[in-house]
């Protein structure tokens, strides 16, 4: 097996990876925030505006993994 074909399998598969990680943490992630918010509500807004920084953040990272693989696969 050549590099080019090695890289067309495992794009796919990293991509998949970073997509999954990201639905798992912001799983976490929202599911903390809706606990907390249920604990205390007056904190509701604080705790949205923290959840929706960390879920952007969250979500930046599985943007890049697929400009990555958009790079790469000019590469192949």
């Amino acid at each position: 097996m050549d590099a080019g074909t090695a890289l067309g399998f495992a794009l796919p598969i990293g991509v998949a990876m970073a997509a999954i990680g990201s639905g798992l943490g912001l799983g976490k992630a929202v599911g903390s925030a809706m606990e907390a918010m249920g604990r205390q509500p007056e904190a509701a807004g604080k705790i949205q505006t923290g959840m929706i920084i960390g879920a952007a953040f969250i979500e930046a990272l599985t943007i890049y993994a697929l400009v990555t693989v958009f790079i790469l696969q000019g590469k192949m």
